[in-house]
């Protein structure tokens, strides 16, 4: 289950290795978001408020809590989802973890493998590439995945996009649940309105949960650069993460979901973990309850991260643009997905080349769990994160193309 090869344990050992003191290594694998001043400066304040108040800071790293979470910022969180969205959302349809990982290997558990019945079930993720991070949190045996539709954009060469084929998915209860990322890690797609209206309609239909993970997406972080509504019911479970927002470091998860699932997440979080960490909770509890981050999503991050992606895409055009890539459609997420079609060179010795040369990124093979079938296309794509420093970015993407065009 924890095996050496995994694309988890390689990336975050690439992440460790780049932030060492005096490293001279460009980290475009890792999924660090960008540190926006503006959001570390409230940070800031929000943690001196609670230095600052009698018995609060003491009180939140010197107790164990509930193994549901901190209860001030799940009831501000409860507040702000019924309020803002028309949810029928109290505190019994939230739980918190420590971090978004978490939260998934206990969902997976729940829904797959052998169940009392004496029957077997899968978690099924409708359209792949889908996130590194579901690897191996159960036994990759327990994912089925489906091959995605690519749509050739004819507005712009450069750009492809994933969709999913309707006409091969059929749901029943040979899956416990269904799962998918909204928007993609790694590739930055959103699947529609009518995708996800049409995924819940199938999973309503035969009572199978829609795990539905929007750590990149709404209501927060809120990275889209395309148009999508949030959706939430009895049968989605939303999981949600304050990664995004500049916090990874704090190992905060959000599950929103009917009461039985919300019940046996805390029942996990107890035997695991006794109770989540309660440090991201309180930093964020006042930006929830007076909607504040809601603000900061449309008007700094958002903004930020925007033009981070337009001038890394600039930078591809410059380096790479007249050999034959294709970059996913980035219609959210932080991160670029580049597909080198009939390349001579293979991208597990992509990422080895671009290694010894200090540049980390991750090899796309790593993002496809499930697909029991052989396809080219997972040998030919390596995902890329823009939010390093720009000069890192620059340089990195500048030695890639170098590397591309020797396999081209």
């Amino acid at each position: 289950m924890f095996s050496p090869d995994d694309g988890v344990l390689q990336l975050m050992e690439d992440l460790g290795e780049a932030l060492e003191p005096k490293s001279n290594k460009m980290m475009l694998g890792g999924g660090n978001p960008a540190s926006i001043p503006e959001m570390q400066e409230i940070f800031h304040k929000e943690m001196q408020t609670l230095l600052n108040t009698e018995n609060e800071f003491e009180s939140i790293v010197g107790n164990y809590g509930g193994p549901q979470g901190q209860q001030g910022f799940i009831d501000q969180l409860a507040n702000m989802l019924s309020q803002e969205f028309g949810w029928p959302i109290t505190r019994d349809n939230i739980v918190i973890c420590n971090g978004s990982q978490s939260s998934f290997s206990t969902l997976f558990r729940l829904f797959s493998g052998s169940f009392p019945d004496g029957g077997t079930r899968k978690i099924l993720f409708p359209i792949t590439p889908e996130y590194i991070g579901y690897n191996n949190t159960v036994d990759p045996a327990n994912f089925e995945s489906r091959k995605p539709k690519i749509q050739h954009l004819p507005d712009d060469d450069l750009f492809f996009k994933y969709s999913i084929r309707f006409e091969e998915i059929e749901i029943d209860h040979r899956y416990g649940a269904v799962c998918v990322s909204r928007p993609t890690n790694p590739t930055g797609n959103v699947i529609s309105d009518r995708e996800l209206a049409q995924l819940s309609e199938y999973t309503n239909a035969v009572d199978v949960p829609l795990i539905l993970d929007g750590a990149y997406g709404l209501p927060f972080p809120g990275i889209l650069f395309t148009e999508a509504t949030p959706l939430w019911n009895e049968n989605i479970i939303l999981c949600l993460s304050l990664s995004k927002l500049g916090l990874p470091g704090v190992r905060t998860g959000i599950v929103v979901a009917n009461r039985e699932i919300i019940d046996y997440v805390k029942s996990s979080n107890a035997v695991f973990n006794l109770s989540p960490g309660a440090v991201g909770p309180a930093l964020m509890k006042r930006l929830i309850g007076n909607r504040t981050i809601l603000n900061l999503c449309r008007n700094v991050i958002l903004p930020y991260y925007q033009e981070r992606l337009d001038q890394t895409i600039s930078i591809v055009r410059e380096t790479m643009g007249d050999l034959p890539i294709k970059i996913h459609k980035p219609e959210g997420g932080i991160f670029l997905w580049l597909w080198f079609p009939n390349c001579s060179i293979d991208n597990s010795t992509l990422y080895k080349r671009l290694k010894k040369r200090n540049v980390f990124v991750l090899s796309g093979h790593h993002f496809f769990p499930g697909l029991d079938q052989p396809w080219q296309h997972t040998q030919e794509c390596i995902r890329i994160s823009y939010t390093a420093d720009f000069d890192q970015v620059l340089r990195g993407i500048t030695i890639i193309a170098e590397e591309i065009r020797r396999g081209y």
